[in-house]
């Protein structure tokens, strides 16, 4: 089964930069749907942005709608979270995900629609 690792977390200022990283183990990552979700603890996991799996379709939670870009290179096996202007409530942990099961056009918002997980990467940011 793939595995995904995140990485490029890390405590910045508001209005900083950072970029995410998650990397699959296996080429069959280029067949895959891929999403980004948060987590704040006490908090139920939040959608934040997916890919379909040739990166023609994207889609976006209203809260990073503008700040945030998420791309993927299959030849890399690699997907990334640009973030742009972050802001003390973009603060969480952030995973990865791939949907498995084939999906054409536009990738979930639903957490459920992902069985392959990471295992989270810490974006803090201070005001």
């Amino acid at each position: 089964q793939v595995q995904l690792v995140e990485s490029g977390g890390g405590l910045v200022q508001a209005g900083a930069s950072l970029r995410l990283s998650c990397a699959a183990s296996q080429r069959t990552f280029s067949r895959y749907a891929m999403g980004w979700f948060r987590q704040v603890p006490g908090n139920e996991r939040e959608f934040v942005a997916a890919s379909s799996w040739s990166g023609t379709h994207t889609a976006y939670a209203d809260s990073v709608k503008g700040r945030f870009t998420v791309s993927r290179d299959n030849g890399q096996n690699t997907m990334y979270l640009q973030m742009n202007s972050l802001k003390p409530e973009d603060t969480a942990a952030y995973y990865c995900a791939a949907e498995s099961q084939f999906r054409r056009g536009v990738p979930s918002a639903y957490g459920g629609a992902y069985d392959i997980w990471g295992q989270g990467t810490q974006v803090t940011v201070s005001s």
